[in-house]
């Protein structure tokens, strides 16, 4: 495995710690690194994977794979809300699956 195959997370470091960026791999714990820029984080990031997976292997043999999702899930909703989400997607001229992953996609950005 390779430090592409896994999914990264980057987050903000608050100023009062120094500011910055810390990028974590999500499924290898405690697989972490920090940099001024995002860049520079992603950069640190290789090197602590690289460190990481080189232990990991001392230990265990191998390294743990990344998670794979599929992009389906089941969500079950009122039939009201179905209908009104129905009506919204033929008026913007989508399918439902489209304009639900829209306004997932919306709400999680401003999160």
């Amino acid at each position: 495995m390779k430090f592409e195959d896994y999914a990264i997370r980057i987050d903000p470091l608050p100023i009062d710690e120094g500011g910055g960026f810390l990028v974590t791999v999500p499924d290898l714990p405690g697989c972490m690194a920090d940099g001024e820029t995002v860049a520079a984080a992603i950069e640190e990031a290789h090197d602590a994977f690289a460190a990481w997976t080189m232990a990991e292997r001392e230990d265990k043999g191998e390294l743990p794979a990344p998670k794979t999702y599929s992009g389906q899930f089941v969500q079950r909703i009122p039939k009201s809300l179905h209908q009104r989400l129905a009506t919204r997607a033929a008026t913007e001229g989508v399918s439902l699956n489209q304009l639900a992953a829209t306004f997932l996609a919306q709400g999680l950005a401003r999160r």
